[in-house]
């Protein structure tokens, strides 16, 4: 008797796009039309997806829009370990990181504004995804940037009488604030010289 092999059949399509491109593309509409402005069709654009492979990959709207936050934290955080690397002077680092920020509220990318403020302003209080990732977003930057600062106090380079962990909540509060000030396009030149006097209140 003759035995036929069983072949079996992958379930399912392939996937066929690449998901981390498809999750940038969402962000950026996100980014600019805020999470309730945004419509199922601006995403389907955007991402050049049908709406079954948009809903089969990320499962909804509400569902990408958190794929695209975590995505904008991790850049986030990675431009902070590359700008507070501990293999760097710490001073060096804490001006890099507000020059960074300068950078991002200045001219076009300061009209722009910030995802991650612009979802705070929109959803928090009434989205308790959102608020887990806001709140642990702040969270991770102000351990970075006080880490920054106790590394420049055993250096000696920080004032007498300042803490790590309250400079480090007022530099954060100070960056993000910069980003609404951004908003309305103050020159390059006005926000360097505020960050660079408010760090210099730090140091030595």
């Amino acid at each position: 008797m003759r035995h036929q092999n069983s072949v079996q059949l992958p379930r399912g399509r392939p996937r066929s796009f690449d998901t981390e491109a498809a999750v940038e593309r969402a962000m950026g509409v996100f980014w600019s039309r805020g999470y309730h402005a945004t419509a199922l069709p601006d995403l389907l654009r955007a991402t050049k997806l049908s709406r079954g492979s948009l809903y089969a990959a990320f499962g909804d709207k509400h569902s990408l829009f958190l794929r695209a936050l975590d995505r904008y934290v991790a850049d986030a955080l990675t431009r902070m370990d590359i700008e507070l690397d501990p293999g760097r002077d710490p001073v060096d680092g804490l001006r890099a990181y507000l020059a960074g920020y300068v950078d991002r509220t200045s001219g076009a990318n300061g009209r722009r504004g910030c995802l991650l403020v612009a979802t705070a302003m929109e959803l928090a209080g009434r989205d308790a995804d959102v608020d887990r990732r806001i709140a642990s977003f702040f969270k991770a930057m102000e351990a970075r940037v006080a880490d920054a600062l106790s590394r420049a106090k055993t250096a000696g380079r920080l004032a007498c009488g300042v803490e790590p962990s309250s400079a480090a909540r007022i530099l954060v509060c100070f960056v993000e604030g910069l980003r609404v000030v951004g908003k309305t396009a103050p020159t390059r030149i006005m926000s360097q010289a505020t960050a660079d006097a408010l760090l210099d209140r730090f140091i030595r």
